[in-house]
């Protein structure tokens, strides 16, 4: 990959935090992995920060303080992230989520994987689309 790429999970769950970062770094030691713990500080951070805008975001659905559908819609809100690629990282494999989240504006949606030599693979998709 040529330029420093860096991706933005949210997510509440800390062990799935440390999956994605060790799958990240699987792909390319380069790319930049900043997590927050939920939809609220993220969206805090990405109003408040205008020059922080991330390559990617990856947004779990199930978090407490915030849905990750309710924080889709507030990432959404946010003009200077108009072209910033949202992905969904789930657990939940219901096409009914899929499909919601997809007519909300996620670019993609990946399953949480059982392990993290999938995850890589399907991150690698996903970075690789730009």
């Amino acid at each position: 990959m040529q330029e420093k790429i860096i991706c933005f999970l949210i997510d509440d769950d800390h062990d799935d935090q440390e999956i994605f970062s060790l799958a990240l770094n699987a792909i390319d030691e380069e790319i930049d992995c900043i997590t927050a713990n939920d939809g609220v500080d993220a969206i805090n951070r990405l109003r408040r920060d205008r020059g922080f805008t991330p390559d990617f975001i990856f947004l779990d659905l199930n978090m407490l303080r915030m849905s990750g559908r309710e924080c889709l819609k507030e990432i959404k809100k946010i003009p200077h992230l108009n072209d910033i690629p949202v992905i969904i990282y789930s657990t939940s494999s219901e096409q009914k989520d899929i499909t919601e989240t997809m007519l909300l504006g996620a670019s993609d949606y990946i399953v949480k994987p059982p392990s993290i030599s999938i995850l890589t693979k399907r991150l690698e998709q996903v970075l690789r689309k730009e």
